[in-house]
């Protein structure tokens, strides 16, 4: 019994140990083939679809798809990876079948190709197929990424570093993106069907191979956790669903995860429209202006790491990133075209207000799920779920809108007119965002016990 003790304690000290920067780094850099690839399918995939033929209907129908798939999966790996563990093997098949199937999600229509048939309804199917494939491997890549930062250290304030870190590498993976498209944007002339495949295509190799690349660093350097297996025997024994269901913690924390995915997902898929159709920008700009939004966000990424993080401090920050969302959203609703180039005022905002809730609502998750390790893939899984439903149900739904007046204009306002891709980027976000403080304000979170990274990281 004195030997038990004296593992358990052990085991504690090891766990509460602040990590090092390379630690962080490698774990860091782990999402970034998942991170690339999807901001290039939440950016471009409903855009792409739309000019190689497909209605507004169907692209949204291949979106939605992708979402379920994406969704139930996470249900699935989360409670396999409780039973089993093998965090890196679950993150390697997941890329694998990311790397795989993305190429033809943004490829010609291989159905089409191989039965001789071009039709409306046999692309839609065909794209829903590898849209399905590549989100199954991307969910199993980010539950099984997402819940290691609890097995990684029980540190507190490592735990929302970790989650920073890997933010600033989202930010990396998302500039690289934009930097690709903008370049390919420019190179590629995309004013035919078969110039606009040739552009989506090559975006979508250039960013597997990047993406892979991280991968790989993040394999090579990250350790399977093992604070699972050496933990305290009361958090040893598997933590079963209905625990969770009974927390108030779990609903607050799964309600303010989901509002911040939204409002980060739907203001990047209609974006690219926003600038095209309402302000009419140039082509380049559906990539200049997300660009600056991740540099931003990366530079906000990396200064929350240094923070020592409360639960108080959660709250505060995630407050200030909303408040920001809700003034850059008016802006977004009211400004005119003829002056377009204060967008990129906003999207400075944007970003800055993106890394803010992203990276206190991850942290909030931890904070869920504190030293109950085993049941922590289904907590990341679960509110994943939630995540891609909720995110495909309101993509679908203002695509379906956007189809069926992409000419129409609801109002004048301020002497222009309302689309429904201005609303969809003014008002959800913002509502989301209004919606997450509320929540966030009746939260009661433990004060964290913790210290800062011996080291700053990507310093």
């Amino acid at each position: 019994m004195i030997v038990d003790n004296e593992e358990t304690c052990s085991a504690d000290d090891v766990g509460n140990r602040p990590l090092g920067r390379c630690s962080a780094f490698y774990y860091g850099v782990g999402h970034m083939l998942n991170d690339i690839t999807s901001s290039c399918w939440f950016t471009y995939i409903l855009l792409f679809l739309t000019e190689i033929g497909l209605s507004p209907r169907d692209a949204a129908t291949v979106m939605l798809s992708g979402q379920v798939a994406d969704g139930v999966t996470t249900i699935f790996v989360g409670e396999l990876i409780d039973r089993f563990g093998r965090f890196k093997l679950w993150h390697a098949g997941g890329s694998i079948l990311v790397a795989i199937s993305f190429s033809s999600v943004f490829g010609d229509c291989l159905s089409c190709e191989v039965l001789g048939i071009d039709s409306p309804t046999l692309r839609t199917i065909g794209y829903s197929i590898f849209a399905a494939i590549f989100n199954v491997g991307w969910a199993a890549t980010q539950v099984s990424h997402m819940s290691m930062v609890n097995c990684i250290t029980l540190n507190s304030t490592s735990r929302v570093a970790l989650t920073s870190c890997r933010n600033a590498f989202t930010m990396v993976a998302n500039l690289s993106l934009y930097t690709i498209a903008f370049v390919v944007f420019k190179v590629i002339n995309g004013t035919t069907s078969d110039g606009i495949e040739k552009q989506y295509r090559w975006i979508a190799y250039f960013s597997i191979f990047v993406g892979s690349c991280f991968v790989c660093l993040f394999l090579f350097g990250t350790k399977e956790p093992r604070l699972k297996q050496h933990s305290p025997r009361r958090s040893h024994q598997r933590v079963l669903w209905n625990y969770w269901f009974q927390k108030i913690l779990y609903y607050q924390v799964a309600l303010v995860y989901v509002l911040t995915r939204l409002a980060t997902n739907v203001s990047q898929a209609l974006l690219a429209f926003y600038v095209i159709d309402d302000l009419h920008m140039t082509q380049s700009s559906k990539a200049s202006i997300p660009a600056i939004i991740y540099i931003c966000s990366f530079m906000a990424s990396v200064t929350l790491q240094e923070f020592e993080w409360t639960g108080r401090r959660l709250k505060s920050i995630f407050t200030a990133g909303a408040i920001l969302w809700i003034f850059s959203g008016a802006g977004i609703l009211i400004l005119p075209s003829k002056m377009c180039n204060f967008l990129y005022i906003i999207a400075i905002f944007i970003g800055v207000s993106n890394a803010f809730m992203t990276v206190t609502a991850v942290g909030m998750e931890s904070f869920l799920v504190g030293r109950d390790l085993n049941g922590c893939a289904f907590v990341y899984g679960s509110l994943s779920f939630l995540d891609k439903i909720s995110c495909g149900i309101a993509l679908y739904t203002l695509e379906l809108y956007h189809g069926s007046d992409r000419g129409f204009k609801s109002c004048y306002v301020f002497g222009h007119c309302l689309s429904i891709s201005r609303y969809g980027l003014g008002l959800v976000p913002s509502l989301c965002a209004l919606l997450g403080v509320l929540v966030t304000y009746t939260m009661k979170l433990d004060p964290a016990n913790s210290k800062q990274l011996l080291e700053p990281l990507l310093g």
